[in-house]
């Protein structure tokens, strides 16, 4: 019975520290400011919808001079997961989810396709949120090349 009582107790504990990681981690991220919630899938599919909403990974950005650096949300790795260069990103275009990408994604989410190095990749973000990035990349420094759809 002790015995027991003792391993649920650890676990318990142990579940606690994981969560309170996982906050502290955020707010590590979140401390210098301009961030974002952005789920984000790498190498789309070239026609909207192909995949049925998989793919997709829930994460927050952070800008950060001119790259937007991405963090998984359910991960302890203090560095991002994807940098994405300001003059290497290429707006396609930009669509509201579809099928069952409207579960997958957060409610009031739009997808935004782009190309990064040739790579096919979607953010879905709020509506505020893309007007900020939009802003951002349009906001490039003179001489650099911004590709806004």
């Amino acid at each position: 019975m002790v015995l027991a009582l003792t391993v649920c107790g650890i676990v318990v504990a142990l579940v606690v520290v994981g969560l309170f990681v996982f906050g502290l981690r955020r707010q590590l991220i979140q401390r210098s400011g301009g961030t974002f919630d952005c789920s984000l899938r790498w190498d789309a599919p070239e026609a909207a919808g192909d995949s049925g909403g998989k793919g997709w990974a829930y994460g927050v950005a952070r800008y950060n001079g001119d790259r937007v650096e991405w963090f998984r949300v359910f991960s302890y790795a203090l560095r991002p997961r994807r940098v994405l260069e300001r003059s290497a990103i290429e707006v396609a275009g930009r669509r509201v989810p579809e099928g069952e990408e409207e579960l997958a994604l957060l409610s009031d989410a739009v997808i935004l396709a782009c190309l990064h190095r040739g790579t096919r990749l979607e953010l879905a973000m709020s509506e505020d949120a893309l007007t900020g990035f939009l802003a951002w990349l349009e906001a490039a420094p003179p001489g650099q090349r911004v590709n806004v759809a």
